[in-house]
């Protein structure tokens, strides 16, 4: 029984190497006596130990994902504090099954600074790798760094097509700083190539009234935001930087002006 026992142990070895699954393994011996004092059926017993494979890849695909994305601080929707923003508590819900992802629609997160943003746009991304998307994160400004530099290099078209084989985009930030007019051009073009295609989020701390200043172009503003909005869910947080709390500041310049603007 001993030996019998001792090849077996060799054989499903070699073949969870082979099949480059070694927790396979781990699993059949963990199981293996679970399965007897229960009296699994052989089905039972295989389903239970492919089932803990496949949790375990999809866990590790998705941590490769998230060190991929480029989310700098790892944020969850989970974590995030919705009593202090209740108005889009079941937007972020419905958003969090990832349908957006797989209809190719946009999330726009508008709203001050400092009302959680970014924390929402990376929660949907770590969502997203869950969900087994491959996903980017950068702010505006670092977007069209990378676009110039493509551009530059003679590669932007090619740039652009490889962009588009990642679910989702975050573009965070999105009118901190005004572009020039070819900057405003690329990232019209990276707007265009995902559309109807693949999934943007944006954030912003301007309504969309301000974002032709921004691009410092009207008509190319009005053509992005068409695009943007057309397959869309545009959430709007207001109030105060949580940054601000017990600091003894009541509000910021900015934050009474983008508000009201954002409320009308």
């Amino acid at each position: 029984m001993a030996t019998k026992s001792t090849e077996i142990a060799k054989q499903l070895t070699y073949l969870a190497g082979a099949l480059k699954a070694p927790r396979i393994l781990e699993s059949a011996v963990r199981l293996a006596d679970q399965a007897r004092d229960a009296g699994w059926s052989f089905e039972d017993y295989l389903a239970a130990v492919l089932e803990r494979e496949v949790s375990a890849r999809n866990a590790s695909g998705a941590e490769l994902r998230m060190r991929a994305a480029g989310f700098g601080a790892r944020k969850t929707l989970e974590d995030f504090d919705f009593d202090t923003q209740p108005n889009v508590r079941n937007q972020v819900a419905a958003l969090a099954s990832g349908g957006f992802l797989t209809e190719a629609r946009n999330v726009v997160l508008l709203g001050p600074p400092g009302t959680g943003k970014t924390h929402l746009a990376i929660g949907l991304g770590v969502t997203a790798c869950r969900h087994g998307h491959r996903v980017l994160f950068a702010t505006a400004t670092d977007w069209v760094t990378r676009l110039s530099d493509a551009h530059r290099a003679g590669r932007l078209a090619a740039e652009l097509v490889k962009l588009r084989r990642y679910g989702l985009i975050i573009i965070d930030e999105v009118g901190y700083l005004p572009f020039e007019q070819d900057a405003a051009n690329l990232f019209f073009q990276l707007v265009s190539s995902r559309y109807e295609h693949a999934s943007l989020v944006l954030t912003s701390n301007l309504p969309f009234s301000g974002w032709g200043g921004v691009f410092g172009d009207q008509v190319v503003a009005a053509a992005m935001i068409d695009r943007i909005v057309h397959h869309a869910d545009v959430l709007t947080l207001k109030g105060a930087s949580y940054r601000l709390r017990n600091k003894g500041i009541d509000t910021l310049p900015s934050i009474r002006t983008t508000t009201g603007e954002n409320e009308n």
